[in-house]
């Protein structure tokens, strides 16, 4: 069975406290390892959830302020001292590619890992994956932001009553879904008769923003929403002031934009009860809530069907 999920390994923001590394995630989704924005104690926090620098294909970050960024060196460092085969992309806004070269070689280390930069440029840039569209879109910040998002195309699902009843097995199936139709004796059997629509699945990542466009563009019908809620709402003047969310302010994104399963992290360090997030975020959003703890392992939601009944798994 294919694996889609969100491993977290950091939940702080500009400051880290006992129980808190800074930011960190890695979500996994089939052949795809997709690392964001590493702060600093990433590689040990990799070492501690269980992850391999192999197991990473493409690093995704939102801007370079420290907390956001500052593990990129030991991140890159490990993929070379690892020696992984394939190619690692990375994504980040373009006014700031001074500052990735300077992460990238912060120190002298042997390079024997492919890493890719692969900058942003403009508002709603796409790059296709294994897994499907990589989108990037700019948010509202005190220096050039991007958040992402991961599009998997709409597909089929087959239905194997169907397929028995009609007598279609082995290779028969794969024409059936080349072609769109496939014939059965005298019978041309469409693939709408033995199929239904699967919808792609949605992950979406957004930190370090006040609310704008480009959150709910981001946010718009999520299975998964990693978003931050650096702050309460009675302190919702002064997050506005520095460009970031409240835990309210999250949650009436996720709830207006249709999310699943909504992930809420990048926690001040002034607020020691974390359950305090989850009361404020319940009077706006009654979905599935999660207030992420480091090292956490959140999937992503399964499929749910035409007829709104979730299939086994995430996978397709």
């Amino acid at each position: 069975m294919s694996r889609r999920e969100l491993v977290v390994l950091g939940t702080a923001s500009q400051v880290p406290t006992r129980r808190r590394n800074q930011n960190g995630y890695v979500l996994l989704w089939d052949d795809e390892g997709i690392m964001f924005d590493p702060g600093e104690g990433t590689q040990r926090q990799m070492r501690l959830a269980g992850l391999s620098a192999t197991m990473l294909t493409r690093i995704c970050i939102t801007h370079f302020h420290g907390d956001h960024c500052l593990g990129l060196p030991g991140v890159i460092q490990r993929l070379s001292l690892d020696r992984v085969p394939h190619p690692v992309a990375a994504h980040f806004p373009a006014e700031g590619v001074d500052y990735f070269e300077r992460l990238r070689h912060a120190s002298v280390f042997y390079e024997t890992a492919e890493v890719r930069p692969e900058p942003i440029t403009r508002d709603g840039q796409q790059v296709e994956t294994h897994a499907g569209t990589l989108e990037a879109r700019r948010l509202w910040h005190s220096t050039e932001t991007y958040g992402y998002r991961l599009v998997e195309p709409d597909g089929r699902r087959m239905l194997a009553d169907r397929l028995a009843a009609y007598g279609i097995t082995g290779p028969a199936i794969g024409d059936l879904l080349r072609d769109g139709h496939v014939d059965v004796g005298e019978r041309r059997v469409p693939l709408a008769a033995v199929s239904e629509p699967r919808p792609g699945q949605r992950f979406a990542f957004v930190m370090d923003t006040g609310l704008c466009d480009g959150v709910f563009a981001l946010a718009e019908g999520a299975d998964l929403l990693v978003i931050e809620s650096t702050f309460l709402a009675e302190d919702a003047t002064l997050a506005a002031e520095v460009g970031h969310l409240t835990a309210a302010q999250a949650a009436r994104v996720a709830t207006e934009s249709g999310v699943r399963r909504l992930v809420l992290t990048h926690f001040s360090q002034r607020y020691p009860d974390a359950a305090r997030f989850a009361a404020e975020a319940r009077e706006e959003f009654t979905g599935e809530l999660v207030v992420a703890e480091d090292l956490v392992r959140v999937p992503v939601p399964p499929r749910v069907t035409p007829t709104g009944t979730p299939t086994t798994a995430s996978a397709p």
